[in-house]
């Protein structure tokens, strides 16, 4: 699926259960934002959700791994606390609700960004 096909089935799927979904370019994937939060991801061709402390469980129980990144030298450099989907959220509109309310609400937990500092004019 082609990551505008992606980001149109995540929108379809949720329509009902999270509102509109938008989308920004990030670090040569998709930030997918549902009411101004982030809460998934596109990367490598792949929906990456979410997570944090309190959910951790559940993915970990649904085997989704952390999502990884590197710097090109084939070493991990990191991690960040997002899941890869299951499979079945793909093809399955209750799936994809059920994993992105777990996604929705693990981004309703965390902190809100503070805005940036404005620079003053010289």
């Amino acid at each position: 699926m082609s990551m505008d096909g992606l980001v149109e089935w995540v929108a379809e799927a949720l329509e009902d259960a999270a509102g509109t979904i938008s989308a920004r370019k990030m670090f040569g994937g998709l930030a997918l934002y549902s009411q101004g939060r982030i809460f998934a991801m596109i990367a490598d061709d792949m929906l990456w959700f979410k997570a944090d402390a309190e959910s951790d469980a559940d993915w970990d129980a649904a085997g989704c791994p952390h999502f990884t990144y590197d710097f090109g030298d084939g070493k991990m450099a990191g991690s960040m606390n997002y899941r890869r989907a299951p499979d079945d959220v793909y093809d399955d509109a209750e799936a994809m609700r059920h994993w992105a309310g777990v996604a929705l609400a693990a981004a309703a937990r965390a902190p809100a960004k503070k805005p940036k500092a404005r620079k003053k004019p010289a």
